[in-house]
């Protein structure tokens, strides 16, 4: 006879079935809880977060960045050579050279490359360290950027004969001090023979105001008395390397100045006429860059915006 099996005390279940059944059964339940002789296997629950959407742009970011990127490093080219040229001719161990230092082209650049280098830093860094301080100073930096631009349009608007006259004054400081300042000379011929095709302020005459043309230093051996620089002239269609002595003695008295080998116009004159050529092209790149500046201040205070919204949801 098979000896009778006890009951358990809940009606027959024994405490494996009671566990299976109280947690769901074998494979049903949120966890399993098996006890056996040889070891014992426990299965806790999983909990799973969802990441929070970030409130930050990242193609905004990048743009902002990779915009600046690319001012950040051309502010710096453009230092780098101002302070190469002044290095060239020892400016800062002689500072007393620096006898007009605003018509001085290395000064200008310098000036230019620490205005675009500081503003490229700001906004690159600004973005990509997501730094609400510094995209601040970037967008503060292009409002008074835009805001000297438009104030000095509309003053050379309204002042033309202010602005003619400091451009005649700077016209010739730059022929006096001609022979001074490299710079200035590499300049000056540059806007004679490249840009404007022109021969002093108002005509080849306005060079006797330089000591080394004017009509008076050949008495003390100046072969370029009564001359103009070799900018002055135009090149011919046959010549591969122009002639630096063709200027010489246009201006005698004796010596008939010839209009084909000379340019007689001058440069103000020719400014105002590339000016009216030109008015449609100089308006539309003040407009595209007046527009592109406007465009990273509003970029720069929409991540501003974003951060500080990210930043909400964390507090």
């Amino acid at each position: 006879m098979v000896p009778a099996r006890p009951l358990a005390a809940d009606g027959g279940t024994s405490a494996k079935e009671r566990g299976e059944r109280e947690c769901g059964g074998r494979d049903g339940g949120v966890s399993l809880i098996y006890r056996s002789q040889a070891h014992t296997l426990v299965k806790m629950p999983v909990k799973r977060y969802r990441r929070d959407q970030s409130e930050v742009s990242c193609c905004l970011k990048y743009v902002i960045f990779g915009f600046n990127v690319i001012f950040w490093l051309l502010g710096l080219s453009i230092l780098a050579v101002g302070v190469w040229a002044w290095t060239e001719k020892d400016t800062f161990n002689n500072l007393s050279r620096l006898t007009n230092i605003a018509l001085d082209p290395a000064f200008v650049l310098i000036v230019t490359g620490l205005i675009t280098f500081t503003i490229g830093f700001t906004g690159c860094v600004g973005a990509l360290r997501e730094n609400t301080c510094l995209l601040a100073c970037y967008a503060i930096f292009l409002a008074i950027l835009l805001l000297l631009e438009m104030t000095a349009g509309i003053l050379g608007f309204i002042f033309k004969d202010w602005i003619k006259s400091q451009a005649t004054n700077g016209f010739q400081a730059f022929i006096v001090h001609y022979r001074d300042d490299p710079d200035q000379q590499n300049l000056i011929d540059w806007i004679q023979e490249k840009w404007l095709e022109c021969c002093g302020i108002e005509g080849p005459k306005d060079w006797d105001r330089n000591i080394y043309f004017n009509c008076s230093s050949e008495a003390v051996g100046s072969r370029e008395a009564c001359g103009v620089p070799f900018s002055c002239c135009k090149q011919k269609a046959d010549e591969i390397i122009k002639n630096k002595q063709c200027g010489y003695d246009v201006r005698k008295q004796d010596y008939q100045l010839d209009v084909s080998q000379i340019h007689d116009k001058g440069c103000l004159q020719a400014g105002e006429e590339w000016l009216e050529r030109n008015l449609l092209f100089v308006a539309g790149v003040a407009v595209g860059i007046a527009f592109l500046q406007i465009l990273g201040i509003c970029f720069a205070q929409n991540l501003r915006a974003d951060i500080y919204a990210q930043k909400a949801k964390w507090n």
